[in-house]
């Protein structure tokens, strides 16, 4: 299933690691050395040149990357040039700042991955699994984030949103709509 939601959106069915971009993103957890879900997929489909570059950014942010921030790396053995990591927010969290948290995520992504020369990017649906943002909220926050930063960076010409399963595809797809 593949379904163009405007002139740079589409939303797809497909593994993330094998989506022939300039950038993938990685939903990754603060300390950006990998864990389960599409981080912990990158993290071994793309071996240990992305974890050899995370550590090197943990020096910056000895914390964790604060959520809502994006930092860049190689993609490895990716077909992918760059994978541009970002923290989503855990849902409820934050104060009533998740919805502005997770649309940080997006920008903050997309104009890393423009700064780098990158013209296609790929992002799995960011806080939706583990840290438990509802698909149907989560949707019309990334559509709209989306639609800013490639405004922001008219270079972006493809952002596709990649799912595992068709039924998350189609849910986040009638929420981006409603």
């Amino acid at each position: 299933m593949e379904t163009r939601l405007d002139r740079h959106i589409v939303v797809k069915v497909g593994d993330i690691t094998q989506e022939d971009v300039d950038a993938i993103v990685n939903a990754a957890n603060p300390s950006l050395m990998g864990g389960g879900g599409v981080d912990g997929a990158i993290h071994r489909a793309g071996g240990p040149d992305i974890v050899a570059e995370c550590r090197q950014i943990r020096k910056t942010y000895p914390d964790g990357l604060p959520t809502g921030e994006a930092a860049i790396t190689t993609a490895g053995k990716l077909i992918a040039l760059h994978v541009v990591h970002t923290v989503g927010p855990i849902y409820g969290d934050n104060e009533d700042n998740d919805a502005a948290l997770l649309a940080a995520c997006y920008v903050n992504s997309i104009a890393i991955a423009a700064r780098s020369g990158s013209t296609s990017i790929a992002f799995p649906a960011i806080s939706t699994g583990v840290y438990g943002y509802p698909r149907e909220e989560a949707a019309p926050i990334a559509v709209k984030a989306i639609r800013e930063a490639v405004r922001r960076h008219p270079t972006m010409t493809e952002v596709r949103l990649v799912f595992f399963s068709e039924d998350d595809a189609k849910a986040f797809l009638e929420a981006a709509r409603a």
